[in-house]
């Protein structure tokens, strides 16, 4: 799961590599990327969230 969510993390940020990107469009598995990805966003979003509210509080 570690590896899927490297990848999703490097894709959001824009600093994945062609090389890994080949290799990640090559699975056939999309589900565990999926599933990263929404993760990875949800996280993000309530850590921004989290931070707002503090700044503003």
């Amino acid at each position: 799961m570690w590896r899927y969510l490297k990848s999703a993390a490097a894709a959001i940020f824009g600093v994945q590599s062609e090389a890994v990107r080949q290799q990640d469009f090559s699975q056939k598995k999309v589900l565990p990327y999926i599933i990263a990805g929404i993760v990875l966003i949800t996280v993000l979003v309530l850590g921004l969230l989290i931070i707002v509210s503090w700044v503003l509080g």
